[in-house]
């Protein structure tokens, strides 16, 4: 594993993550205290995984950024604007539990690898999540509700569509296959791939029952999602 074990590392990495941070704001995908937060949370992932986490990190967020503005127009009601820039808590919501299993990794040396596929998998729920709805909105052709595939109009929550989750499992292999590639372990790998795609199947089905009737807000689903998604990875490694 690529750790960063010296201070002269951790500079390096603390001035790429402050420097894409201050980008992503100039270029308005982050509110300032979003670009702070991404900045501590990449931090974290620097600290406790090392390079191979930030890699993984990157990857979610520019699959995220790709998805969001692809087509962005035909994902908008009419005279409505699609929102692009993200706040801070929609960039804990993603990547909080990632974090969190980075800072956990460190803490606990002895269980590293369990908290970085949980890390692994909790992006890749993440990815699901945000490819899925981006581009499934986009390309899905019948939207049914997860509950009682009744058809439902796109976009609301819970509601999903053939080629929206095999576009969201598609993002979930890409972090699959960088967790592979930094971190080995085939069948780990294919954890992480399990992972994203069921927590993103937990995310619609929260969206279809606690979202829809408001007891709990999009970005807590999406914590969910990626607590999920790391959850059932890591406990899929326990077995």
């Amino acid at each position: 594993m690529m750790q960063l074990t010296s201070l002269p590392e951790l500079a390096i990495a603390a001035i790429i993550i402050i420097i894409v941070a201050f980008l992503c704001v100039k270029k308005g995908k982050l509110t300032g205290s979003a670009a702070v937060t991404a900045a501590i949370l990449g931090m974290c992932v620097a600290v406790g995984i090392g390079y191979g986490g930030l890699l993984l990190l990157g990857a979610f967020f520019i699959t995220g950024v790709a998805a969001t503005g692809h087509k962005k127009g035909l994902k908008a009601a009419p005279g409505e604007q699609h929102a692009e820039k993200r706040t801070a808590g929609q960039v804990f919501a993603n990547g909080g539990v990632a974090g969190i299993a980075a800072l956990l990794a460190l803490l606990y040396p002895d269980h590293e690898r369990l908290f970085i596929l949980m890390a692994a998998g909790s992006l890749a729920a993440a990815a699901a999540d945000t490819v899925s709805s981006e581009l499934g909105t986009v390309y899905g052709r019948n939207f049914r509700n997860i509950l009682t595939f009744k058809k439902e109009a796109k976009g609301l929550d819970g509601v999903i569509s053939l080629e929206g989750t095999l576009l969201g499992a598609a993002g979930a292999l890409l972090l699959a296959v960088l967790y592979w590639f930094f971190f080995g372990g085939y069948s780990r790998a294919l954890l992480v791939l399990i992972g994203g795609i069921l927590g993103n199947v937990v995310d619609s089905l929260l969206g279809a029952t606690l979202e829809r009737k408001q007891v709990i807000g999009n970005n807590t689903v999406n914590f969910l999602n990626t607590l999920s998604g790391g959850l059932i990875a890591a406990a899929l490694y326990l077995l």
